[in-house]
């Protein structure tokens, strides 16, 4: 069997929107990448943000959201693991469930890219995984040794400026953001009255 390479695109998804699947169906059907999973990030046991929702109605969200992707999947794995959780212990723990019918992959934005030497053991997630970075409209420039290394891979995908955290409060504003979701999301929101 050969090995799938598997995007994993880490997010809170709160909630998914068109960026978020125009992004992910990019990297599956026009860069190399077989699949694109989505990392749904859980809510912290922390932090008591209130406009976050719990880890099954965003999952519940994702799910709804790709169903008719079938290079599009989703994992749970981070709702498992103890927090805080960090990127390279997800990596870890999915290599070790999947390494043998997966090469996985980060999937992430230019403005990730900018602040990716921050990331706990970033080294070590660059030496063993690929990124495959989407453009994002930012200002700061991309540190030279990441704008030139080789198992990072600009993707020339549409850029997306769209927000959960605009969706989220011109929802709670009563604006009409409909277009923005996929319509089984905006379906399930509408039906749960979240972000009200």
């Amino acid at each position: 069997m050969e090995m799938k390479k598997t995007g994993l695109f880490f997010g809170t998804f709160n909630p998914i929107h068109i960026g978020h699947l125009i992004i992910a169906n990019h990297m599956a059907e026009f860069s190399d990448l077989d699949q694109v999973w989505f990392v749904i990030t859980p809510r912290s046991p922390f932090k008591t943000k209130q406009s976050l929702l719990d880890n099954h109605h965003r999952y519940q969200m994702v799910y709804e959201a790709i169903q008719d992707y079938p290079k599009l999947q989703l994992t749970d794995i981070e709702f498992r693991l103890p927090q805080p959780n960090y990127t390279i212990d997800t990596l870890t723990h999915l290599r070790e469930q999947h390494g043998n019918a997966h090469q996985f992959a980060l999937v992430m934005g230019e403005d990730n890219l900018k602040s990716f030497h921050k990331w706990k053991n970033y080294e070590a997630i660059l030496e063993y995984y690929q990124l495959y970075v989407y453009p994002r409209i930012s200002e700061s420039k991309i540190p030279h040794d990441l704008a030139t290394h080789p198992h990072i891979h600009h993707v020339d995908a549409p850029v997306i400026e769209i927000s959960a955290t605009f969706i989220r409060n011109q929802h709670r504003a009563g604006k009409n953001i409909r277009p923005l979701l996929p319509e089984a999301v905006w379906k399930y929101m509408d039906e749960m009255n979240f972000y009200r």
